[in-house]
């Protein structure tokens, strides 16, 4: 088997199996095929056999090159995975990956996610779940509060009756208010496959997302998973579960959005609790003004 096969396997394993997002599915490959050539790999069993040290030596060698910690932090989260699938492919036990930690990365001033600082948590925490079912778990309740606006706790009252998701849905909020959200096509596909995969019946009254024991998933379990990942991924400590919610709205806003059809998809009783995101999209778009503008900056 060539080098080129091997990637090949890994994209493919990436796309149709974790089904990861075109970004992640490049960055991956990308990080897997600098590993091979480096260390010239060109089998399966060569790449299991790669452990904490090779693994420590490659991204020091990579840091040589100039990479920061937030960037080797990304690669070694990313090599960590491509070992433990080379794993699985010779029969390796259950195909655990090398315990390495990654490098400490400053915290930064919180910043909104971005789109793909979401969708790339959510595929983070698919992949270094503990089982396959629970992360396309994690990873479906992520992209309905990303992609719906929804709070952590309206998304773990969805029940069974909800499936299959359509393109809206209805969601009982504060107070029992109801509203109308949309659903992605992106969100839709993720929770089928955590449906199809889920080890326990999703009756028509019982809670769609499940706890590893099969009871309701708490709001702790999804908190840990996304910290886990967002310290991977350098990102803030605002980069939580409620956070996806904020970063919903601020974008819809600066896409055009009007604030009436705002409150209603967030379910704010008041129009003033929606203005804030007002005051978000401007200061953003303030920031971007003084760091593009020629004639924005201070002279010294």
């Amino acid at each position: 088997m060539s080098r080129h096969d091997l990637l090949a396997t890994w994209r493919d394993h990436l796309v149709n199996s974790r089904r990861r997002s075109d970004h992640t599915v490049r960055a991956y490959s990308a990080c897997a095929a600098r590993l091979l050539q480096s260390l010239e790999i060109e089998e399966w069993d060569q790449a299991a056999k790669l452990d904490a040290p090779d693994l420590r030596r490659f991204i020091a060698d990579r840091r040589a090159d100039g990479i920061g910690n937030a960037t080797a932090a990304r690669e070694l989260s990313a090599l960590k995975s491509f070992i433990a699938f080379a794993r699985q492919q010779v029969g390796d036990g259950d195909g655990e990956a090398p315990r390495l930690r990654g490098p400490r990365i400053k915290k930064g001033l919180p910043r909104p996610v971005t789109p793909d600082d979401a969708v790339n948590m959510a595929d983070l925490v698919a992949g270094n779940a503990v089982a396959d079912w629970i992360g396309e778990r994690d990873r479906a309740v992520m992209l309905l509060l990303y992609g719906s606006g929804l709070r952590i706790a309206e998304a773990l009252s969805l029940k069974g009756a909800n499936l299959p998701l359509g393109e809206v849905i209805q969601v009982t909020g504060k107070g029992g208010k109801q509203r109308i959200v949309p659903i992605l096509p992106i969100t839709r596909e993720a929770v089928d496959r955590y449906a199809a995969k889920c080890p326990y019946t999703l009756g028509a009254e019982e809670p769609l997302f499940r706890g590893a024991k099969g009871g309701v998933l708490s709001q702790g379990m999804v908190q840990k998973a996304m910290a886990k990942a967002r310290k991977m991924l350098g990102l803030p400590d605002t980069a939580t579960p409620h956070a996806l919610r904020h970063s919903f709205a601020t974008h819809l806003l600066g896409a055009g959005a009007d604030l009436r059809s705002l409150q209603e998809l967030l379910g704010h009783a008041s129009l003033g609790s929606t203005q804030i995101y007002t005051k978000v999209d401007a200061a953003t778009m303030l920031e971007n003004y003084r760091s593009a503008h020629p004639r924005a900056r201070k002279k010294g």
